[in-house]
């Protein structure tokens, strides 16, 4: 019987569908993204510095969020799980880096980025995988540097439209405890045309997390 792979963080077992659904409907999913989340995407971006090197966590094809990273100015690199979506992606931006594989394990936090962006992910992930996310994006982060994720504010669990598959919230209080004891701090949190919540931290001081 072949093993199941195990995650990076602390040993944990990963789901089989390492891309939560999204690779079964990947070609829909592309088909109907519209232009939400972009104008928040597009504020954060326009105050990271020229040449900011940027991970984006869950980018999918790159419309419409990555785009406006790379029309800023930002120096991007990119995640996702989905085969397809990023074949769409190396279509669109040639000369963008992006890994085809899952952030849960992914290679590029042994790097150190200015700004890390996950819209649309943190809540794909289970409670557990949540709170070990969130550490290894701390460490990933110089001094200073800054991230935007996106997230429900209450505490909730529903089931995708698309995908059928669930997602969870932690809710507020609780992310702003995880952000704290990773060196993080809260600075806005904004919500978009769509509905869809978003927290903006920067980290503030060097913690050195085991993961």
């Amino acid at each position: 019987m072949v093993k199941r792979v195990q995650s990076v963080l602390k040993g944990l077992p990963l789901p089989e569908d390492r891309t939560y659904g999204y690779e079964a409907i990947a070609e829909e999913y592309m088909a109907v993204r519209s232009e939400t989340g972009r104008k928040v995407v597009q504020k954060w971006a326009a105050y990271l510095p020229s040449g900011s090197s940027v991970l984006d966590i869950g980018a999918g094809s790159g419309e419409p969020l990555t785009s406006a990273l790379i029309e800023q100015g930002l120096l991007v690199s990119a995640i996702d799980a989905s085969p397809t979506m990023v074949q769409a992606f190396r279509l669109r931006f040639p000369g963008v880096e992006i890994a085809c594989e899952p952030a849960e394990s992914s290679l590029f936090f042994n790097r150190i980025f200015d700004a890390i962006l996950a819209a649309g992910f943190v809540f794909l992930l289970r409670e557990e995988f949540q709170r070990e996310l969130f550490p290894r994006i701390a460490k990933a982060l110089k001094p200073g540097g800054q991230l935007l994720f996106s997230a429900p504010r209450q505490v909730c669990s529903w089931n995708d439209l698309m995908t059928g598959q669930p997602s969870w919230s932690l809710g507020d209080n609780e992310y702003n405890r995880i952000l704290d004891n990773c060196g993080l701090r809260l600075t806005d949190e904004y919500t978009d045309e769509g509905g869809t919540h978003y927290y903006e931290a920067h980290k503030v001081s060097e913690i050195d997390h085991q993961t």
